[in-house]
Formats: C-alpha cells, sequence, structure tokens
C-alpha cells in the first residue's frame, strides 16, 4: 500500500513535467527522424530557453512574452549549429557540439553570472494554477498542459505538411534528390535546427516557471531525455505517418517520466537517475533486434496486410456487382 498510495500520489507531477519534455521530445523529433541530424546543441538550448525566462521573468516582463523570448533565444542557438554545419563545412556532431559549449557561458551571462536564479515569490505563467491547488497534485494541471502540447503538435504538423515543410522532409530523406528539385538544402537545415532548438528552449521556459528556478545544469541530459521519449513513444505507437511521429514522441515523454517515477518509487536512488536514462533509451534500441520482438512485428504486418486484402477484396466485388445492379 505505501507503494501504490506514493506512486499514485506522484503520477500527476510526474505527467506534468512528462508533458513539459513532450515540447523537448517533439524538436529532438525534428533533428533525429526528419533531418537525420545527431543534434547535441539541445542540452545546451534548453538552458537557454530556462535561462531568459527566469531573466525576464525576474526583470518585470510578461511571462507568456518571456517564453516567446526563450522561443526565439532557441532559435538563435540551433541557427549557429546549422550554420557552422552548412556554411562552414564543420561535421554536424562537432558543430552542435561547439554550439552547445559555447551556449554554457551565454547562459551563465543570461543570468546575470549567477549559477541558479530562482522565480520563488514571483508571477510565472503558471502562477494562477499553482494559487489554484491544479499542479502537482491534480490532473487539472496535466489536462491544460496537455491541451498546450496538442496545440504544438497539430502546428508542427500543420508546418510539416506545408511547401516549407516538405522541402525539410525531403532534404532529411534524401538531400541529394532535394537537392535536385531545386530545395536550398543547407537552408532546410538551419530552419529546422533553429524550429527544433526553439521548441527546445521553450519547454526550458516552461520547466524553469514549473520548478520555480533556472539554473546552469538543467539542460544536461536532456538529449538523453528526448532520444529515449522519440525512440519509446515511436517503438509503441509507430511512425508510419507525420502525425503519428509527432504524437508517439510526445506520448512518449510521458511514458518515460512514468517508467523514471516507477523506479523511483521501488526506491531507486536520485543519483541513480541518469544511469536509468541511459538504460531505457539503450533497451528501447535494444527492442526491436529481439527474435520475439520481431516475431511479434512481422504477425502483425501479416494481418494488417490481410485485412487490407480483405478489403480491397470486398471493393473489388463490390464493384463487380454495381453493372448487374
Amino acid at each position: 500500500m505505501p507503494f501504490m498510495s506514493f506512486l499514485l500520489g506522484q503520477m500527476p507531477s510526474a505527467t506534468e513535467v512528462g508533458l513539459i519534455y513532450a515540447i523537448t521530445a517533439l524538436g529532438v523529433h525534428l533533428t533525429f527522424r526528419l533531418l537525420d541530424f545527431p543534434d547535441l546543441t539541445v542540452d545546451g538550448s534548453f538552458t537557454t530557453g530556462g535561462a531568459t525566462a527566469a531573466a525576464a521573468i525576474t526583470a518585470g516582463w510578461s511571462p507568456y512574452v518571456a517564453m516567446l523570448l526563450a522561443f526565439f533565444a532557441g532559435t538563435i542557438a540551433g541557427s549557429i549549429t546549422g550554420l557552422l554545419h552548412a556554411k562552414g563545412n564543420i561535421n554536424g556532431l562537432l558543430a552542435s557540439i561547439i554550439t552547445m559549449i559555447g551556449l554554457y557561458s551565454v547562459n551563465l551571462h543570461i543570468m546575470g553570472n549567477r549559477a541558479v536564479l530562482p522565480l520563488l515569490g514571483i508571477d510565472t505563467a503558471l502562477t494562477p494554477l499553482e494559487n489554484a491547488g491544479f499542479l502537482r497534485s491534480s490532473w487539472i494541471g496535466s489536462s491544460i498542459l496537455l491541451i498546450v502540447v496538442v496545440a504544438m503538435t497539430l502546428a508542427l504538423v500543420w508546418y510539416l505538411h506545408t511547401r516549407l515543410g516538405l522541402a525539410l522532409r525531403s532534404t532529411g530523406d534524401n538531400q541529394q534528390m532535394a537537392g535536385s528539385f531545386r530545395v536550398d538544402t543547407d537552408m532546410q537545415k538551419i530552419v529546422g535546427l533553429a524550429i527544433s532548438n526553439g521548441l527546445v528552449a521553450f519547454s526550458g521556459s516552461l520547466l524553469a516557471q514549473y520548478q520555480a528556478t533556472a539554473d546552469a545544469t538543467m539542460g544536461i541530459g536532456v538529449i538523453i531525455i528526448g532520444l529515449a521519449s522519440v525512440i519509446v513513444g515511436q517503438a509503441i505507437f509507430g511512425r508510419r505517418h507525420v502525425w503519428q511521429a509527432l504524437f508517439a514522441a510526445a506520448a512518449g515523454a510521458v511514458l518515460y517520466r512514468w517508467a523514471l517515477q516507477l523506479a523511483m518509487a521501488i526506491g531507486l536512488p536520485p543519483q541513480d537517475m541518469k544511469l536509468a536514462s541511459a538504460l531505457i533509451v539503450a533497451a528501447a534500441l535494444l527492442a526491436p533486434k529481439l527474435p520475439m520482438f520481431k516475431r511479434f512485428k512481422a504477425a502483425y504486418v501479416k494481418r494488417r496486410q490481410q485485412r487490407v486484402a480483405a478489403r480491397l477484396a470486398d471493393t473489388t466485388a463490390a464493384g463487380e456487382e454495381k453493372p448487374h445492379a
């Protein structure tokens, strides 16, 4: 009973944090899945978002304007990585590492050369929910955050079906072919990295307000969280369609957070959380290679093909009967 009461009592807050990280997962999906780009900038841009929002809020700016500034700060960070890679011909992984390292100092300057910038006693975008008792111990806060995540996911789905979004997707699928159709692949990489890190920074700004503090180390391991969310979510829910892949990545962030909450409920020390994260990612990557998983997937594909064939046969039969009628 103590185990279950602890687990159920912490689930609303775990879901809220998972939904905040779901926005990060959307950004990681853009680079990891669509652009096939190993972007480590997110470890720095996540902190940039939190630092920018915290600095703006403490300076008296509206929390909503602060989050918008955080998004634009993240797009600048992603654009720098894109420029280093596309225009400077620097390896993508190395370019993202260079930006990530530089952002550590930039983030400290944003926070006034302090490692921690508290938001205690200052009104944030989440203060109304906090005062109403909707956060941490109620599912109402999770429902509101879910609406925000769904809205952002739908906006991203819409963008990826526009002409610019299709150019971005084609760049990731086959850069040479996209270039042959006069797509500026360098620009698409820069735009993709900018949007990705903008989303990550926005997520960081939300987390800083949720925990009422921004610190210089809050972005460490964010790439692992993002990858775990994308891999776990899409392994469970699939990624056949654009909307399906995006919603699966977002759902994966919540499932990932639930898994960590379960680990804490059974007594895993907080200092082992990063190890647990690494093990979850490794398990998600190795699971599809297991014979049992392959047999399950083959059986699922076979059943799906049979259903499609049955529907096709019914349609054909109906078409043949129509002239006689």
